[in-house]
């Protein structure tokens, strides 16, 4: 009887390997990757078709193992993704190394492709914007919504929210001084007014507002929300005058309360704290959140290093920084970077200019879901002005900058994990 019940287990167990150790694809995402950005397409893809993927974090530059497919096989040929077909004790022997206690490495399960959505004005282009460039070039599929959308209640439908480059104040961008007689600028004053009488609001402001506050519900009923250039701190700046108004007569038709900075509300900011606004309306900048040209000098000096975490103790960092490299080249925008004093003590710096107090990339969590603050306007075209052409991403398929974009996008597959303590 005794043989019969080790014999039994013995099956068991043989059966057990059999079906965890089986035939992969691994996607290295070090510098023997052909186009970095399309492996995140790939991956993708793969959740979307119910193949089982795994992030193998800090191994490789951020690897892929997902099942074996002919399909994946066959997308990675065509797109020109280096792959390796690994066999299942080659796959075993990583996911044990990657594993063992003495690497900081983790395996990060992936399970269900997010639904995406894009915060966009109507009119926008995809070369408007370096994460729908992203999401275009690797294939991954989104939707566009914007202030009638969300307002409506969509944001239900979506797991992860990009927020364009808006202005979320009201006040266009503070583009006033150089571009109030540009067609462009005019059209678009008239299409927000237009928009916020339909939706029953007086003012732009008011309706930039609501929008603002129904994207923080959002946040913390779970979603993912990720923003670049102008979306982050005009962002944060709208939350904060929830109760204020702080747009001048150009923009709304009234003054502004000359009482707002004492009135702003730095509780209800996702990422920012005490900062003081710039109440010129002829001055392109919000507040002084935003790091200045002239603080950053020597443009062929700015660049930004991203912060090592531990993987098995920190994942949700730690996969927002997957990369191939660890000092990245610096790129301009509206909102270039965050001035360090000013980020609120429960949110996590993912990438700074080392000694200074000028930060880059930056992370935090609001009720059940995240939020990711980027600053700049495109990671390979470091000083794009309104009007240029759109970066070309052939040209650059392993651009450490565009990657923590896709790490963004495809954070919100990995499985919930419970921090270590």
């Amino acid at each position: 009887m005794n043989n019969r019940i080790f014999l039994f287990l013995l099956f068991v167990s043989f059966l057990t390997i059999q079906l965890v150790a089986q035939d992969k694809i691994l996607i290295p995402m070090d510098l023997r990757q052909t186009d970095h950005l399309k492996a995140y397409g790939i991956t993708f893809h793969a959740l979307e078709n119910g193949l089982k993927a795994d992030w193998l974090l800090n191994y490789r530059g951020g690897s892929f193992m997902i099942d074996y497919s002919n399909q994946v096989l066959s997308e990675c040929r065509i797109e020109g993704v280096f792959f390796q077909e690994l066999s299942a004790s080659q796959s075993a022997d990583i996911y044990s190394f990657v594993q063992s206690e003495d690497q900081n490495m983790e395996l990060m399960r992936l399970e269900k492709a997010p639904k995406v959505a894009v915060f966009v004005p109507p009119g926008f282009q995809p070369w408007d914007d370096a994460v729908t460039l992203a999401l275009e070039y690797s294939k991954i599929p989104y939707e566009k919504v914007f202030n009638e959308e969300i307002l409506r209640g969509d944001l239900e439908k979506y797991d992860w929210l990009h927020l364009h480059h808006e202005d979320f104040t009201g006040q266009y961008g503070k583009f006033y001084a150089s571009f109030s007689n540009a067609q462009w600028y005019i059209d678009q004053q008239i299409r927000y007014e237009n928009e916020a009488k339909k939706l029953g609001f007086k003012k732009v402001s008011e309706m930039m507002r609501a929008v603002s506050l129904t994207i923080k519900k959002f946040i913390g009923q779970g979603g993912f929300m990720f923003a670049m250039c102008s979306a982050t701190d005009s962002y944060d700046i709208a939350l904060a005058a929830h109760q204020v108004d702080i747009c001048d007569r150009m923009y709304d038709g009234d003054s502004p309360d000359p009482q707002a900075q004492s009135k702003l509300d730095y509780t209800n900011t996702l990422a920012f704290d005490k900062f003081n606004l710039e109440n010129n309306p002829f001055v392109y900048e919000y507040s002084d959140i935003d790091i200045q040209p002239t603080e950053i000098l020597n443009q062929e000096n700015d660049y930004f290093t991203l912060f090592e975490f531990s993987a098995k103790y920190d994942p949700v960092p730690t996969m927002l920084t997957q990369n191939h490299a660890n000092v990245i080249r610096g790129f301009m925008g509206q909102t270039t970077m965050f001035r360090k004093e000013l980020i609120k003590s429960s949110v996590i710096i993912m990438g700074e200019r080392q000694g200074i107090n000028q930060v880059k990339y930056i992370h935090g969590n609001f009720g059940r879901g995240t939020f990711t603050f980027y600053g700049g306007h495109d990671p390979e075209d470091y000083q794009h002005a309104v009007g240029d052409p759109p970066t070309e991403l052939t040209l650059y398929k392993n651009s450490p900058g565009y990657r923590l974009i896709l790490n963004n996008v495809l954070f919100p597959a990995a499985k919930k994990k419970k921090q270590k303590t």
